[in-house]
């Protein structure tokens, strides 16, 4: 495995956390942007090699040793039901904190075309999450911020990168888990 490269990240981290609960790192994917809570992210990466994982989930592109840690990747595109994320250049792996169900909580990489901006969107300019029409979960989305008369998607990163999810979806592919029925 190799270690990952820090690159520099414009998040303040001075800012108090009232106004963090306004800001976003926004990213496109797949052509469409989305964003994530400040408070989630620990940092931002350059892609690098991962150790591919035999019999995982096809969204789960591989790990990544983070400064002596285990992170598993993961390449949103192909979470969202797309095709798998080509890597270019500008290719990033945000590395996002999420919470178990245990309350204990876990890195996990997030594989994007490129990182944009932090951004503060009030909550008067969000949106709730619409109930038909997304092309992705309705729960993965947190709501809708409107920024430059645009959309942004705005993703719950505890419901895109459940862990316990994950993990089952893993045991699934892996043939350790019989089907669910409904």
């Amino acid at each position: 495995m190799s270690t990952a490269k820090n690159l520099p990240v414009a998040v303040n981290t001075a800012v108090s956390a009232a106004v963090d609960d306004h800001q976003y790192l926004t990213f496109l994917l797949s052509g469409e942007m989305f964003a994530i809570a400040i408070l989630n992210i620990k940092e931002i990466i350059e892609y690098g090699s991962l150790t591919e994982v035999p019999m995982m989930p096809g969204f789960i592109r591989g790990v990544i040793n983070l400064r002596g840690s285990v992170v598993p990747v993961v390449d949103l595109a192909v979470r969202f039901g797309r095709s798998k994320t080509e890597v270019s250049r500008r290719t990033c792996i945000v590395i996002i904190e999420v919470e178990g169900s245990d309350e204990t909580h876990q890195d996990i990489g997030v594989m994007v075309d490129s990182v944009s901006e932090v951004l503060e969107i009030p909550t008067a300019e969000i949106e709730p999450a619409p109930a038909f029409g997304a092309k992705i979960r309705v729960d993965f989305i947190k709501g809708m911020g409107k920024v430059a008369g645009k959309f942004v998607i705005i993703l719950n990163a505890d419901k895109v990168l459940s862990v316990d999810e994950l993990s089952m979806l893993g045991q699934a592919a892996a043939g350790g888990v019989p089907e669910l029925s409904a």
